[in-house]
């Protein structure tokens, strides 16, 4: 099997997890898991020179120091700078313009936590070979909780011994139909990674969003290389409407795949997210930065200086960043993202 070209999908405004993520240093280019950061450890994930071959990076221009700052770019790696966010259809659109159409694309955003690199790489493998058969695979990863801010896949039938057939995607259900997803068995979380011939995503695009695809080419064509990175055209590409992959082909087309991904996932999509990803102690809490926990339970601190201290709480999150500090339930953390502070950044 020839070499898989990962190609890493950076931005975001740094909303969700704010006030430590921040629109000029979103949460892919932080260390909130390990010393790395999220965006250095999906590249390690990718790093095996007998699997992958160098990484494609797709970032917007505010995000360019940051991941220069993170990543040797020079020999054969290689930055897309977008000149405008469009959502993840057009950033691969852009990638896959600037491969081989018989190369393998492995599409991963850059921001997600995955405890088990081996798992992964194997998903990889099985997920670049039926790439290679012209179909355009999902990781479908194990779903172990009824969670309600995910998509879903439905899971078909078998493609050999590689993968599956994608039945139906199903968007965010409520809390209800998550549990009968869970409960089924047959159900897998959409978890936003993808396998590709680049040639064959682009006949894709090219049926269900013609003007998307010319508009790429047309951005690609106008663009120029400095160095290790490249930049489309900008008026061009200021053409595409925003739209996910997955509205723009995967939902559309009739070669739909996913393979089973149990790899330890997060998309550390919230502090609560980031809580749960993170080591614990018996009671369930987490510290980063001075504190002090007193009789509390399932509670995650985060101070980068001033010392907190936390009595008789569960179930609570506090960061300090910055001069800003947040205190919200598990619960709330859904709604950060929504605060003026992390809106007006």
């Amino acid at each position: 099997m020839k070499p898989i070209t990962p190609v890493i999908l950076c931005g975001g405004s740094g909303t969700r997890l704010w006030p430590r993520s921040r629109a000029d240093l979103p949460k892919p280019f932080l260390p909130l898991v390990s010393e790395a950061s999220l965006f250095e450890a999906t590249l390690e994930r990718c790093a095996d020179p007998g699997l992958f071959a160098a990484p494609v990076v797709v970032a917007g221009g505010r995000h360019v120091a940051a991941v220069e700052a993170q990543v040797p770019f020079g020999g054969t790696a290689r930055l897309i700078v977008e000149p405008s966010a469009r959502n993840t259809a057009a950033a691969i659109a852009l990638a896959a313009l600037r491969l081989d159409p018989d190369a393998v694309m492995l599409v991963c955003p850059s921001d997600h936590h995955i405890a088990d690199t081996p798992a992964f790489q194997a998903a990889a493998v099985a997920a670049a070979t039926l790439a290679a058969q012209d179909w355009l695979v999902s990781f479908g990863i194990e779903a172990t909780a009824p969670e309600t801010g995910f998509g879903y896949l439905l899971r078909g039938e078998p493609i050999g011994d590689a993968g599956f057939r994608v039945s139906k995607f199903v968007e965010k259900p409520d809390a209800e139909r998550a549990r009968e997803f869970l409960a089924s068995g047959h159900y897998a979380w959409n978890g936003g990674i993808f396998a590709f011939r680049a040639g064959a995503f682009l006949a894709e695009l090219g049926m269900h969003r013609p003007a998307m695809l010319a508009a790429a080419q047309e951005a690609v064509a106008r663009g120029h290389e400095d160095g290790a990175r490249f930049h489309p055209d900008a008026a061009s590409f200021g053409k595409i409407a925003s739209e996910s992959v997955d509205y723009a082909v995967m939902e559309n087309t009739a070669r739909a795949a996913m393979v089973p991904a149990t790899m330890g996932w997060s998309d550390i999509g919230n502090w609560q997210a980031l809580h749960a990803a993170r080591a614990q102690d018996a009671a369930g809490n987490s510290a980063c930065g001075p504190a002090e926990l007193v009789e509390c339970r399932n509670v995650l601190v985060e101070s980068d200086g001033p010392r907190v201290s936390v009595i008789g709480l569960e179930g609570v999150i506090v960061v300090v960043d910055k001069g800003e500090v947040l205190v919200t339930s598990a619960a709330g953390a859904q709604l950060v993202g929504k605060l003026s502070g992390a809106v007006n950044q």
